[in-house]
Parts: structure tokens; C-alpha cells; sequence
């Protein structure tokens, strides 16, 4: 770093993210709110958590435009919807200047289609000024509800949110909170952070839930994904993605852009890791026990 260079602390640098990607959208007339970090509202995290990137929910017809405006206005693609998360769920840009964003679609844990649940969530929208720019987020019991569902992906992360957002909370907050999940049809993710997922155990995305909120092997995972699929065709799509490389993984890896001898040797390489896995996971159920005395 040369001397003339600011060293801007994190949480003033994400503040100034939330404020570009605010002003970008509104020029160009796309919705989105932003959730997650500095845009928390501070009853639900009195500790306070910047995080480290930026995240915003989309109007799901206007991704696209948005997708176009980040692209030439100095953002750089990291990772794309299919190789980002289990979920498909969000997009990841990088600024030189703003770090990483978190473009999101929809919300992984609600089934509700997505652009009703969009409209559900801007109904209800409230504003807040962030680094100076007007900007607009979900109510407050929303915000409680996304942070549940993004906990319960958080299979090594803290469970702090669950403490503060539902097991200290009032009684009618937590009807509030249990009256948004239903309307949102989030009920298998929100059991996942909650508590009681195993009431859940026929549903199709059970299995999922269980792996990301618990951990597993990617193998388990992609079993998961493929059981948890809406419909056969869908099954069948993610059963076929399942044999492709993850290239946006393996770059970020690497670190530099893969070869095609890279993807090929991962290639190789993945059916060898996920015998490993999975002789793993059965050494952990059967394998010898400590007898203690």
C-alpha cells in the first residue's frame, strides 16, 4: 500500500457500499432493500455487526438490469447465482473500492415465489439513511426473520441472532415473527434455526436444512439438493450439475482464473474426494468406540 493510501476501517467502508449500490439503483430504477450488517436494526443486534460484505434483496424482474449497471459501473463478478451457494441464491460482485456485494434474488428457507415475497417484504418497508444516502429496509419483525433463515444456514457459525432475535424475545414479537414465516412459507428453514426441524422429516427440503444448518459432506449436500428440487425436471438439472466443476470455487481457490487442465484435473479429483467423505462419515457412525471405565 503506498503512504497516500486511507486504510478505511470496515464499517465505515461497508456503510459507503450500502450508499453506492443505493445510488446506482435509484438511477437507474430498480427496488431493492438492504438486509443483513450495518442496515440491521439496532433492537435486534444492541452489540451492533457491521459483517463483511453488503447484501440487498432485488426485485427479482429487475436482477438483470441491476446485474448490467454493477458490470459498468466498476463492479466485477466473483461468483454467480448457480455457483455461489447450495441455494442459488445470490450473486457476488467486487469494487476496488467497496469490497464485495451481495446481489440477492431471493431468500434462501421461503417458498413463497419469489416476487411475492419481494412484494411482501417492500410493503412493509422502512427508511434509514445510510452514509448519507436515503435507503429502504424490511420492517423490523422482517428483518428478525431473515436473520433466523440466515442463521440457519450457519451450520459452524454463531447462533447469537437466535438468542436475541427469538428466545429473549417478547411473546408478541414472536407471534409476529411465527405470522411472517407462515405467510412466507418458511417454516422447514425457520425449524432449522429454531429448533424442531425433525417435525419436518417428509418434507423435501428436510434433508437439506439438516446438512447446511448441521454440517455434512458435499456429497450429502448434492443429495440433499437434488432431493429438495420442486419438481423431476428440476431434480434432474441439479443431479447433472452435480458431475459439473464448480469453476467460480475452484478459481477462488487457485486464486487466479482456472485452466482447462485445472478443471479437468478437478474433475478427476472430486469422485475421489467424496469416496473420502463418505468413508468418513461411515467410520464416524461405525466405526470403534472408546469404552470409558
Amino acid at each position: 500500500m503506498n503512504e497516500s493510501q486511507v486504510s478505511v476501517p470496515l464499517p465505515v467502508r461497508l456503510r459507503f457500499g450500502h450508499a453506492a449500490v443505493q445510488h446506482l439503483a435509484d438511477s437507474i430504477g430498480v427496488d431493492l432493500l438492504h438486509i443483513k450488517g450495518v442496515a440491521v436494526d439496532p433492537s435486534l443486534r444492541p452489540g451492533g455487526y457491521a459483517g463483511s460484505d453488503v447484501d440487498v434483496l432485488v426485485r427479482p424482474s429487475q436482477v438483470d438490469a441491476l446485474d448490467r449497471a454493477l458490470r459498468a459501473n466498476g463492479w466485477a463478478l466473483y461468483s454467480t447465482f448457480e455457483g455461489g451457494s447450495p441455494f442459488g441464491h445470490a450473486q457476488t460482485y467486487l469494487h476496488d473500492a467497496w469490497g464485495f456485494i451481495d446481489i440477492h434474488r431471493y431468500f434462501p428457507g421461503i417458498r413463497l415465489d419469489p416476487a411475492q415475497a419481494f412484494e411482501v417484504f417492500w410493503a412493509d418497508r422502512r427508511p434509514v439513511e445510510i452514509a448519507g444516502v436515503g435507503c429502504r429496509v424490511p420492517s423490523v419483525t422482517a428483518q428478525a426473520v431473515l436473520l433466523l433463515l440466515n442463521t440457519a444456514r450457519s451450520a459452524k457459525g454463531a447462533r447469537g441472532d437466535v438468542v436475541t432475535v427469538w428466545t429473549e424475545a417478547d411473546e408478541a414479537f414472536r407471534a409476529d415473527v411465527t405470522q411472517l414465516v407462515a405467510r412466507l412459507h418458511a417454516e422447514v428453514a425457520f425449524a432449522a434455526a429454531t429448533g424442531g426441524l425433525d417435525r419436518y422429516r417428509d418434507d423435501r427440503e428436510y434433508r437439506l436444512w439438516k446438512v447446511v444448518s448441521q454440517g455434512g459432506s458435499r456429497a450429502a449436500e448434492w443429495r440433499a439438493r437434488i432431493r429438495a428440487a420442486p419438481s423431476a425436471g428440476a431434480a434432474m438439472r441439479m443431479a447433472l450439475r452435480a458431475t459439473f466443476v464448480n469453476v467460480d470455487h475452484l478459481a477462488h481457490r487457485l486464486g487466479r482464473t482456472p485452466t482447462r487442465l485445472d478443471i479437468a484435473v478437478e474433475f478427476i479429483r472430486r469422485p475421489f474426494v467424496g469416496v473420502g467423505q463418505a468413508a468418513q462419515a461411515v467410520y464416524r457412525r461405525y466405526g470403534p468406540r472408546r469404552v470409558v471405565r
